[in-house]
């Protein structure tokens, strides 16, 4: 009786076979997808081809032609995974919250991509630097909804007096250009810093400054302490 106990309980922790493929080649995608970001940053859509992104991944071509099919939907995906971490990142400005504590997050947030992820921001700008054929849509239907949305949240913060009267638009492309620039053009920052890489003291410099202008520009009044107390900041 023992014995037959012990082999069913083994047989039901067995992991089905389907579950331990389908992790696996999640994975494999991440990494294919990984190494084709700095490859696509730093050669485009137009100008990378296969075999650099399959060399860049320690893969023969064929694997990435069995996970994704084609360059563009590889370069889709990657795309897509991207644009999924940047608006993710705005799930801080929610109607409940102050601008005290959500704008800063959200900074801190987009600042924290720049850092980790420096590859992601270059090859969405590359890819609007060339008319965004792969996104055109995209940016004219949900980013637009998903700008839209977080700018209804910020004029209700203005009708409720917690802070000036701005383009709430205009403030979201400011924070965008304002926290891309360090991936965008680290080449620049560091030459003119004198730094061989920028690093922790150079993220939080530009994340003081940052943070001091946008809630200084918007007239961002001062939490009141109880809110202030318990409000939690988004991580980043």
């Amino acid at each position: 009786m023992g014995n037959l106990y012990k082999t069913t309980a083994k047989r039901r922790s067995v992991v089905p076979q389907e579950v331990v493929g389908g992790r696996i080649r999640q994975s494999s995608m991440q990494h294919i997808l990984a190494a084709a970001e700095r490859i696509f940053a730093q050669a485009g859509f137009g100008g990378a081809t296969m075999a650099e992104l399959a060399a860049a991944a320690g893969l023969p071509k064929a694997n990435l032609h069995y996970y994704f099919g084609t360059k563009e939907k590889l370069y889709r995906a990657l795309l897509e995974g991207i644009l999924a971490l940047w608006l993710d990142a705005a799930d801080c400005i929610v109607p409940e919250r102050h601008p005290q504590a959500a704008l800063p997050a959200y900074i801190r947030a987009k600042l924290a991509l720049s850092r980790d992820r420096p590859y992601a921001s270059k090859v969405f700008a590359n890819e609007v630097l060339h008319g965004a054929p792969h996104l055109r849509s995209y940016l004219g239907l949900e980013l637009r909804r998903r700008v839209d949305s977080k700018a209804v949240v910020i004029e209700g913060w203005i009708a409720r007096g917690w802070m000036d009267d701005v383009d709430p638009r205009h403030l979201l492309f400011i924070l965008w250009a304002a926290t891309q620039t360090y991936a965008d053009f680290e080449t620049q920052i560091r030459a003119v810093l004198g730094v061989a890489a920028l690093g922790a003291a150079e993220f939080a410099a530009a994340e003081e400054m940052v943070m001091r202008l946008v809630l200084k520009g918007c007239g961002v009044r001062p939490m009141a302490s109880e809110a202030a107390q318990g409000e939690r900041i988004c991580p980043s």
